[in-house]
């Protein structure tokens, strides 16, 4: 059986990084390497890679309003921003990878105060005299990512280029892709690194796995 993996990387990136914690960018792109492998040898399956499709943007070197530090911050001097950079060249080098990067919609970047920080600001929990900076996060939405996801598996479906799509991911939106590449006889299996799902995304997939127990909560459903 062909195998096409694809990969949500904004998905994979934040749940690696809750999950294993932070690495450096070549440790992390040898973890979602390794990871993929898993999905072909699955309960002894020995399936043959076509490809591994990763999706996400490049950072954002934009100048952004602060509005707790009351200045401009410069994201092209972040951390964050040389760790990307870093990790997707690392991925770039690796075999039977291919990226397909879409855009950030840096126009509608801003500073906003974290959700779980908001609920304790309402309850009583927090006074705003307390807040920190690591209390802002910065929103920034992506451009085009699930767009390309869905134009990739309509098109290896239609070409009958893979047996079997494993998606990477937590995010409902790929339903329709899923439904064109099963209609066509493609094996689509789904991989929310053990995150919960929607209950009535089971009726638009063939399967449901994660390959490593360090990402599955105890009450993780399955549909192997």
């Amino acid at each position: 059986m062909k195998t096409a993996i694809l990969v949500d990387g904004g998905f994979y990136r934040r749940r690696a990084q809750k999950v294993l914690g932070d690495v450096t960018s070549q440790v992390r792109a040898s973890e979602l390497t390794e990871y993929c492998k898993r999905h072909l040898n699955w309960h002894g399956e020995k399936n043959d890679l076509y490809r591994i499709f990763y999706y996400d943007c490049p950072p954002s070197s934009k100048r952004i309003f602060h509005p707790f530090l009351q200045k401009q911050v410069d994201l092209a001097k972040s951390d964050l921003y040389i760790w990307m950079n870093q990790f997707l060249d690392e991925l770039k080098r690796k075999r039977k990878f291919a990226l397909r990067l879409g855009k950030l919609a840096e126009e509608q970047a801003h500073y906003t105060i974290r959700p779980e920080i908001v609920k304790k600001l309402c309850n009583g929990q927090l006074d705003f005299d307390a807040l920190t900076e690591s209390d802002f996060c910065i929103e920034l939405d992506q451009k085009g990512v699930d767009m390309k996801i869905g134009l990739d598996i309509a098109s290896m479906a239609y070409k009958r280029q893979v047996d079997q799509i494993i998606l990477i991911s937590g995010d409902s939106d790929f339903v329709s892709a899923a439904k064109l590449a099963r209609r066509e006889g493609i094996d689509f299996i789904l991989d929310p690194l053990g995150a919960p799902i929607k209950p009535d995304l089971f009726e638009h997939i063939d399967g449901l796995r994660t390959c490593d127990k360090a990402y599955m909560h105890p009450a993780t459903p399955s549909k192997n």
